[in-house]
């Protein structure tokens, strides 16, 4: 099958003019162009186009896609067990997240008595996902899966107040941080609040 841009555009639910805009920065690159100028796209940019919301549906920036996409090392295969991975964790958080609301109705009901601890089960598993994603490898590589095993099962047994603490904790950390990046001294004294609250 051969595909215009807007036929492509339809087939994947998108509008034309992001076909045209993923050709302008080399993401996905028609078979070839007609005699009457049109984009004129194949199976291979039909596959191509796939992977790339895949990885877009993830949060990839087309940076990023078009760089791992570009590299002779990759693997479409590979690619897609990577997406299933992702996507089972996304399921089970999402799982998590849904029973956490069934429970909270229930409550609401007078159906069941809920802890403070069950009422932000969900929220703590998706943090525990996304530094798992985000910093994982380097974690486990640098302190060991015990310890990074310890700090999750520590997370999700904090009670509502310790919850909340570190929250704020958080929050005012990454503001610091930014405060004292824009001053452009290390030795600050923004920068060494900063290094407190890291350590906190």
């Amino acid at each position: 099958m051969e595909y215009t841009v807007h036929e492509l555009a339809e087939l994947a639910g998108i509008t034309a003019r992001t076909i045209r805009y993923y050709d302008e920065i080399g993401l996905l690159k028609p078979a070839r162009i007609n005699s009457s100028g049109y984009r004129i796209y194949r199976g291979a940019e039909v596959d191509r186009l796939q992977q790339i919301m895949f990885y877009r549906e993830l949060g990839v920036s087309l940076n990023d896609i078009k760089n791992i996409m570009n590299s002779p090392l990759f693997n479409r295969v590979e690619a897609l067990k990577e997406h299933r991975a992702r996507l089972i964790d996304e399921k089970k958080r999402l799982e998590v997240l849904i029973a956490n609301v069934e429970k909270t109705i229930a409550m609401l009901e007078g159906r069941i008595i809920m802890t403070d601890r069950e009422k932000f089960e969900g929220f703590k598993q998706k943090m525990i996902e996304e530094n798992e994603l985000e910093y994982g490898k380097e974690a486990r590589e640098k302190y060991g899966d015990k310890a990074v095993d310890a700090s999750n099962r520590k997370l999700m047994n904090m009670t509502e107040e310790e919850y909340a603490a570190l929250m704020k904790l958080t929050n005012e950390l990454n503001e610091t941080l930014k405060a004292a990046y824009e001053t452009g001294d290390p030795g600050s004294e923004l920068a060494q609040k900063a290094c407190d609250l890291h350590r906190q």
